[in-house]
């Protein structure tokens, strides 16, 4: 079985691509491959497959096994390979909850337009000093905490804890966000099963979606993440939240022993 290795701003990525042939992966397949000691290592394991709405279909696994409805890293890293063996400068990839419009962008960068968000609402929610997050479902779900200083959490017992919090029973990813000024702002994530990440797609979406709830940006926003920059913008005409940031490719490999 042929994979990419790709990431984007060191969220990572094993890709495979089933457009030709059906591949169905166990939940202990996609932990073995995801394990960085024993598997080839990544967040999140991808598997691209044919589609009759869009130039190809995507699914999300974690590093867990358990499966999610977005992914915008992902998003960007596969529309890079549908275009480059196409020549395109743009295309579309449907995934769980719609059909995501991506094309090039200068830069070398990659766009995604992420749709609008599927619900926003302010919680009543708190623990050890993070309080009144703001609920986000980008076809996944996200809790956005505004704090004072970044570097004083402690990602992994705040994110684990909300997570896995009574008021969402499938999990939910978790942002902290420490607003700069109304153009930029910097971002720590817990992902649903798979822990600290360097970078998130969604999230970053979701942290810009309650930043402009709450008052605190503009609708175009610089988030910075722990692995590099990612440029949002909410689109005034429709609210939908557009997202561009790099992608790199690390290798190609072949899976011997699943």
């Amino acid at each position: 079985m042929k994979f990419q290795k790709m990431h984007g701003l060191g969220n990572d990525f094993v890709i495979i691509d089933a457009r030709e042939e059906a591949i169905n992966l166990s939940e202990s397949e996609i932990v073995e491959i995801a394990d960085r000691r024993r598997g080839v290592g990544c967040d999140t394991v991808v598997v691209i497959g044919p589609s009759d709405e869009a130039d190809v279909h995507a699914r999300f696994f974690n590093s867990d096994g358990s499966e999610s409805g977005a992914c915008g890293n992902g998003t960007r890293c596969i529309a890079d390979i549908v275009m480059n063996g196409s020549d395109k400068e743009s295309c579309t990839i449907a995934v769980n909850y719609g059909v995501l419009e991506c094309r090039q962008v200068e830069g070398l960068l990659i766009e995604v337009d992420m749709g609008a968000p599927l619900g926003v609402q302010d919680m009543d929610l708190s623990y050890e000093g993070v309080s009144n997050p703001v609920a986000v479902d980008m076809g996944n779900p996200h809790l956005v905490f505004f704090v004072d200083n970044l570097e004083g959490i402690n990602l992994e017992m705040l994110g684990s804890y909300f997570e896995h919090h009574e008021a969402f029973p499938a999990r939910t990813n978790v942002e902290f966000v420490q607003v700069i000024d109304s153009a930029n702002v910097r971002q720590k994530t817990w992902e649903r099963g798979c822990g600290v990440t360097e970078a998130c797609g969604s999230g970053a979406s979701a942290v810009t979606v309650s930043a402009l709830h709450r008052g605190l940006t503009g609708n175009k926003v610089a988030v910075e993440l722990d692995g590099g920059i990612l440029h949002m913008e909410i689109r005034e005409s429709d609210g939908h939240v557009l997202m561009s940031g790099p992608v790199a490719y690390v290798f190609d490999g072949v899976l011997n022993t699943l």
